[in-house]
């Protein structure tokens, strides 16, 4: 029997906040979209894995997504919603596939149990979604003359189960599905409610309650600990990387008729810095800081000025790529310090614009990102106001830490 597996990864986890993507957001070493796709990629009863992915990543994926051989593994670009990722992939599998399994990527301890059970259930029954029993008393709520939440009516516990994935389908039924949500301009959670608007009648398997879907960064504390308790931690006997510094420098010779950006920042300036891209130096520089941190390189490894797609980029734009492919090795950044040198003019009025934006590329408070003008005295091409030099140093840190 052929079964495709589709890994949901296409959104941008807004409610996880920061400009990190969710899925690459790491516990035990490992990031959720690696286990995720890991559990599928080894499980036996799956055939190929189809991942819906952000545009940047399809464009630049992780080798953990690209497959070790073994079996096929294919990347989508996902959609504006989940549903239509899911199509997007859906549309991506194999003709002879005879059932679909969908998971979330941000669910990442499923177990090969679980998927083996839901897959077996989609066999038999048609539809099927892990789920669990709930625990506590229900309440449904509405609303008081002042719009106050109040209790209007207590549910049965019994006959209330929380949704997981994997969800499993005949192929049948989840393109019946997909095609009723298009249809009714249904904005679904999850493909068993598209399957249910179908007219399908959904089996409930009984799901796994560490089998927990991380949707705001205080999950990870609770995912920290189930990867621990069940071994699947790699920090496990190994000293803890909560810190890894690295160094960036970088210099441009100024110009009259270029604009000079510095942090993403237009500063009014006879003359401007001559680069490929926007020649922003503290971005520049902290890119390089960061980079050196992760052991990645430098800039001009990811984004060479022989490459015209970089003509003109905006170095923000470079910076966030950065902290990305940062995040697929488990770190995120923890502080900046930027010196910037510079003759005239003046970058003092425009520190607290620069540090705003600097701090919304790589996804981190402003607080946590310094920058300082220095002169060079008269000294050297910088000193007679021939070029801007800028200096930075950048911590990293394990996502989660």
């Amino acid at each position: 029997m052929q079964v495709t597996a589709i890994i949901a990864a296409g959104g941008r986890g807004v409610r996880f906040g920061g400009r990190q993507l969710k899925q690459l957001a790491a516990v035990g070493g490992r990031t959720l979209l690696e286990r995720s796709v890991r559990a599928f990629v080894e499980h036996p009863s799956v055939s190929e894995v189809i991942v819906a992915l952000p545009q940047e990543l399809v464009d630049e994926p992780p080798v953990y997504v690209r497959g070790d051989g073994s079996k096929p593994v294919r990347l989508v670009v996902g959609g504006a919603r989940r549903q239509d990722s899911v199509a997007h992939a859906f549309n991506a599998a194999a003709a002879e596939s005879q059932v679909i399994v969908v998971h979330d990527a941000a669910r990442p301890f499923v177990s090969a149990d679980l998927i083996e059970r839901t897959i077996e259930a989609a066999v038999e029954k048609g539809a099927a979604v892990a789920a669990v029993a709930a625990r506590d008393t229900v309440k449904r709520a509405g609303r008081d003359e002042a719009g106050d939440p109040v209790v209007s009516e207590t549910l049965p516990r019994e006959a209330i189960f929380l949704a997981q994935t994997p969800q499993a389908f005949q192929r049948h039924v989840l393109q019946a599905a997909l095609a009723a949500g298009a249809r009714h301009g249904v904005d679904a959670t999850d493909e068993a409610a598209l399957a249910e608007l179908a007219g399908h009648r959904v089996r409930i398997v009984v799901g796994d309650a560490s089998n927990i879907k991380i949707t705001t960064p205080d999950d990870l504390v609770l995912a920290e600990a189930i990867a621990a308790s069940r071994g699947l931690s790699e920090r496990a006997g190994k000293p803890a990387r909560t810190g890894r510094a690295g160094t960036g420098y970088d210099l441009h010779r100024l110009v009259e008729g270029r604009p000079l950006i510095l942090g993403g920042v237009t500063i009014p300036a006879a003359r401007g810095a001559v680069g490929h891209s926007d020649a922003d130096v503290v971005c520049h520089a902290v890119t390089d800081a960061i980079l050196g941190a992760a052991s990645l390189g430098d800039i001009g490894r990811h984004f060479p000025d022989t490459d015209p797609q970089w003509k003109g980029a905006s170095s923000l734009d470079l910076l966030s790529r950065t902290v990305n492919l940062i995040a697929q090795q488990g770190y995120q950044v923890g502080n900046v310090d930027v010196t910037v040198v510079l003759e005239a003019p003046m970058i003092k009025p425009h520190v607290a614009a620069m540090r705003d934006a600097v701090a919304r590329a790589i996804g981190i408070d402003p607080g946590r990102v310094s920058i300082k003008g220095k002169t060079n005295e008269g000294v050297d091409a910088v000193g007679r106001g021939e070029a801007i030099a800028a200096h930075a140093v950048a911590l990293i840190r394990e996502i989660g830490k």
